[in-house]
């Protein structure tokens, strides 16, 4: 069957866009769907736990969103420019957005800081609107960053974030996303330790979020649309410890789409066994894919006729997730990335 991106719109009160996190982490609500009969069940996220058996393993996402919200002028107009940093291309290059795209043509020169501690000169102009940067700076990058670089929180995130740390998931470790992967920021050091108590093992794998997540589809015919690369890494050690899962019969519960589309890319083809790999995944899971190497899912509710959506009504139905989302926003679930969370059995 061939969907549009209209089959995946829903009216959402705008009320129900969480604009700043819970204070505990674990407190948000979770709605829980049986894909085998449909049951919808109200629970609080703080009971995830009883939906997992010992000998099931947590795959989460390693991966820590960087400052990546730049304000800077072009020193030849003062001009004022954003800049959103979303990949690493190579050495001091990286792939961005700008605002507004127009003042930012091949060849212009960006200053940022007061003192212009750090600078950029734009060295290619994209398809997709983006464009290539070179950064030129003292010292390490990542450091001038969090010195000058901003959280890069969502557009429809109004309010300004008090903790940095609470757009973070307890685990992040590899620094590289322009997002969080948001259904990881339910957990708590607690809630883990619990989890590894009761025989649930927590196995990391690492995706950099960037635009492929988060860009709007522009394409009316999802076949139409390109997913924007993402970096990925699952190490031998992650991969041994699902397979051994696997082969135990215990069940991969996927912690975030980008979990899934991490699983998913290195999964292989016959027999859906992990392999260990990295490099650029441009993987888009939509209505008819066959799921090779995840059993559950964890995730948060996302944004209407977004590739998310998408993949969330593969790896359950188009209709079961317009009707758990309709379940949501009736019970005033919380949405997006501060939002409630949602858990696919």
């Amino acid at each position: 069957m061939t969907f549009t991106k209209k089959d995946f719109e829903f009216n959402l009160p705008e009320e129900l866009i969480a604009q700043t996190p819970l204070k505990d982490r674990s407190s948000s609500k979770l709605l829980v769907v049986d894909r085998a009969t449909d049951q919808i069940t109200d629970t609080n996220f703080t009971h995830i736990l009883d939906y997992l058996s010992k000998g099931d393993a947590l795959v989460v996402n390693e991966t820590r969103v960087i400052p990546a919200r730049l304000f800077g002028i072009k020193p030849d107009t003062n001009g004022h420019l954003e800049v959103l940093l979303l990949t690493n291309t190579q050495g001091d290059r990286w792939e961005c957005l700008i605002k507004p795209a127009r003042r930012a043509k091949k060849g212009t020169k960006i200053q940022f800081g007061e003192q212009g501690q750090l600078k950029a000169t734009v060295v290619e102009e994209l398809d997709h609107g983006g464009r290539i940067i070179e950064m030129e700076y003292e010292g390490v990058f990542l450091e001038v960053l969090e010195t000058l670089g901003e959280m890069p929180l969502p557009p429809y995130i109004k309010e300004r974030l008090n903790d940095p740390n609470r757009y973070q998931t307890v685990y992040a470790k590899h620094n590289g996303s322009a997002a969080a992967p948001t259904a990881g920021l339910h957990f708590t050091p607690q809630l883990l330790k619990q989890a590894k108590d009761k025989g649930i093992q927590v196995i990391p794998v690492t995706l950099h979020v960037g635009l492929g997540t988060f860009r709007p589809m522009s394409a009316e015919r999802i076949e139409d649309h390109q997913m924007h690369a993402e970096f990925y890494t699952v190490s031998s050690t992650s991969a041994q410890a699902i397979e051994e899962v696997r082969k135990n019969g215990g069940k991969i519960i996927a912690v975030g789409t980008t979990t899934v589309r991490t699983l998913e890319t290195v999964a292989n083809e016959n027999d859906g066994k992990i392999v260990a790999s990295s490099g650029w995944t441009s993987i888009f899971i939509t209505p008819g894919y066959q799921f090779k190497a995840v059993d559950h899912l964890i995730t948060n509710f996302h944004l209407p006729a977004s590739t998310l959506v998408m993949l969330v009504s593969a790896f359950y139905t188009r209709q079961g997730i317009l009707n758990a989302y309709e379940h949501a926003i009736k019970e005033k679930y919380r949405f997006f990335s501060f939002g409630d969370a949602m858990l696919l059995l």
